[in-house]
């Protein structure tokens, strides 16, 4: 097929679950596809009916993906949806072991990454107060607290002696 074009306006006459059946069909065996092929998928299983439910069990691997499985012969059906199973599949992005991105092999973060997201967010925390204190604004606050300070100071030395002058 020598004319893209043609075949765009083709597509874009599909509906939804149409479109995402014949990315589906064309992206089935292809290995550089598959994430594309995964989406198609899901869009198609789930276009015009509620999602199938996936059924998790203890025995389900944690690094586990959902990969919907298509039910043969729907492809040649105009508007037909093909049915969806869960088949847990080894994920490809999903980091595991002691380099797993702060998370051990069952999903617990670790205390390193726990310690390190602490200490980013108190120096986040840290920088905007001194950043906030160099504005003109800022600066004016602090003056205020400091003005107000020594205003409850003077105030206070005034209430202890007239309480003194009394005795």
């Amino acid at each position: 097929m020598s004319d893209s074009t043609g075949l765009a306006g083709e597509l874009a006459k599909l509906s939804d679950a149409e479109l995402a059946a014949v990315v589906e069909a064309a992206t089935d065996g292809r290995a550089g596809l598959a994430a594309l092929h995964a989406v198609a998928a899901s869009v198609a299983a789930t276009v015009g009916h509620a999602p199938a439910a996936v059924i998790v069990s203890s025995d389900t691997p944690i690094d586990a993906e959902v990969v919907p499985a298509v039910t043969p012969g729907t492809y040649g059906q105009v508007g037909a949806v093909p049915g969806v199973s869960g088949l847990p599949v080894a994920g490809t992005g999903v980091p595991s072991g002691a380099d797993g991105g702060g998370y051990t092999t069952s999903g617990v973060p670790t205390f390193e990454s726990v310690r390190d997201k602490v200490e980013q967010r108190y120096g986040t925390a840290q920088g905007m107060g001194e950043l906030d204190r160099q504005t003109p604004t800022g600066r004016s606050a602090d003056e205020q607290w400091d003005a107000r300070a020594k205003a409850a100071r003077e105030r206070l030395e005034q209430i202890r002696k007239s309480v003194h002058g009394n005795d």
